[in-house]
């Protein structure tokens, strides 16, 4: 199964809005014949890629073997046949999965149908690390919203960028280590989109762009909130903008919007709610795009926003040891609710700390 992770973790921004999903398959003497993974361009599931590889190497010597599965085979048609009727057929006598299918209409039935034809089924070996792989595909299955990962790089009291007036406008103030951003870079890699609110387009003039240099089968999808379509024509995201920079606002200049139309820029206009844009719809939004995992690096005001909503699921803080003082700008502001973080994952980046945790568990 950990080689079936590995495999599966090939599928990491290449089979969205799949899941990712990798697959072992041995034959009846308990050799390794067959593997695959899945991407979404090459249509077929893991399960199938497998299969054919170990068809083709094991013969008859398929039947009776044993299938582990990241992820519960799928018992429906979509744009391919269900993987348990090619299961069956290749006359497996075992299959071996990591967790259940997130989707409550779908959960269970992969291995019901699996038992029905006299295969013999286990689930659970490996699930945590399974189900963290495919956190957005759950996230998606069960509310068609994205799985929302907000980044945070601040100082050790909370802050995320000097006084006002104290740096210079329109270029990023790093916080943190080279090490630290390319874990961000790995962070944007794994996510579909990366959401920043205006002010951080104003103070900062970010790419926002994937820099990782690892494969992804569509480009990262840029996003900004804007309520007043206050973002300047001439900053990096708009003059790199392909088709990969959408705008969410509540403003009806119309003339500013056919502006930024015409420099390749998407721009959504929503009914504001307290004056903003509603960040609840925005999600509703993405999820039908087929957006399972959001990146947020925002500022102070979304941050919070985010937070005190309830709608970020896991929390990715990067810490330097630096203390800027209550001048600074913070990465929270009147937060009226309490939030807590359970299991923190630790890692060191040169001097700085990364936490994670997860807020809210697409599973449950």
């Amino acid at each position: 199964m950990q080689r079936a992770l590995d495999l599966a973790r090939r599928g990491i921004a290449v089979s969205a809005p799949n899941p990712a999903v990798g697959c072992v398959i041995l034959d009846c003497a308990g050799q390794v014949v067959g593997e695959g993974w899945h991407e979404y361009e090459l249509l077929d599931h893991a399960e199938v890629v497998a299969l054919r590889m170990a068809s083709q190497r094991a013969g008859e010597r398929l039947r009776g073997g044993t299938a582990y599965v990241t992820l519960e085979p799928c018992n429906h048609t979509g744009r391919t046949p269900p993987c348990t009727a090619a299961l069956i057929a290749a006359g497996v006598a075992r299959v071996v999965v990591a967790t259940n299918d997130p989707n409550p209409n779908v959960s269970g039935h992969g291995l019901d149908a699996l038992r029905a034809a006299g295969l013999q089924t286990e689930m659970g070996v490996c699930q945590g690390a399974a189900r963290r792989l495919n956190e957005g595909f759950a996230r998606w299955s069960r509310d068609r919203r994205p799985l929302v990962l907000m980044k945070v790089a601040m100082s050790l009291d909370g802050r995320i960028a000097p006084p006002p007036g104290a740096r210079t406008l329109h270029e990023p103030y790093w916080i943190t280590s080279e090490a630290a951003r390319a874990a961000v870079q790995l962070l944007r890699w794994q996510a579909d989109a990366a959401m920043a609110g205006v002010d951080t387009v104003l103070a900062d003039d970010p790419l926002l762009t994937d820099r990782s240099g690892l494969r992804r089968r569509r480009p990262l999808l840029r996003i900004v909130l804007d309520s007043a379509l206050r973002m300047p024509l001439d900053c990096k995201m708009v003059a790199s903008a392909r088709d990969d920079v959408l705008i969410f606002t509540v403003s009806s200049d119309t003339a500013r919007r056919r502006e930024l139309e015409a420099r390749g820029v998407r721009v959504e206009v929503l009914p504001a709610e307290a004056g903003r844009v509603p960040l609840g719809k925005i999600l509703d939004q993405l999820g039908e795009e087929g957006i399972l995992t959001l990146l947020t690096e925002s500022g102070t005001r979304l941050n919070t926003a985010l937070l005190a909503g309830g709608l970020v699921d896991r929390v990715h803080l990067f810490i330097s040891p630096q203390i800027m003082g209550s001048d600074a700008v913070p990465a929270f502001r009147d937060m009226n609710s309490f939030v807590r973080m359970g299991e923190v994952e630790v890692e060191r980046y040169g001097n700085d700390l990364g936490l994670c945790s997860l807020l809210r568990d697409p599973w449950a």
